[in-house]
């Protein structure tokens, strides 16, 4: 048989229910939950609302919850920080969506702008910081639900060493 279409060949794949993956009420993988974090921060009236700035301290906001996971919306007002921390056992999606945020690990610095996302393991240690002159909104997603942050202390820069030729 000789055909033109390869849809004609294969059919159409609409009509094959049983090869269709239903869509998930509820993310269960790393990319599903980047997924879900693109589009809470696509439905800017789903959030921007909500957001209040606080000089005193960062705020934040449980914006949603599902099964085994928690989502939450932060503001920064320059000069706030997280310090530096870990998530326990809980892996994350962190998203900027307004302004920009400054990472800092053990191995780098770098500028997160509106709409980076970075995810990250249990036991990722980072710092957060808002070091530019404006406001930055984030969002957060942490899988399984936030339980514990433990603070760690400040990175030491290291020390220059003299060393004398022998």
């Amino acid at each position: 048989m000789n055909s033109d279409s390869d849809l004609q060949i294969a059919g159409d794949i609409l009509e094959v229910q049983h090869l269709l993956q239903p869509a998930r009420e509820h993310p269960s993988t790393v990319s599903e939950f980047v997924g879900l974090a693109r589009s809470i921060a696509a439905d800017r009236a789903r959030w921007a609302g909500l957001v209040r700035y606080d000089a005193t301290t960062r705020w934040y906001h449980r914006l949603q919850t599902g099964p085994g996971y928690e989502v939450w919306l932060l503001s920064w007002v320059p000069g706030q920080g997280s310090g530096r921390h870990d998530h326990g056992r809980s892996a994350g999606v962190l998203t900027v969506l307004e302004g920009e945020l400054s990472e800092h690990t053990e191995r780098e610095s770098q500028s997160l702008g509106a709409g980076t996302q970075r995810a990250f393991a249990p036991g990722y240690i980072h710092e957060v910081v808002n070091d530019s002159l404006e406001p930055a909104v984030s969002l957060h997603i942490y899988y399984p639900g936030l339980t514990e942050m433990p603070m760690h202390a400040a990175q030491c820069a290291p020390t220059a060493v003299d060393v004398v030729p022998a």
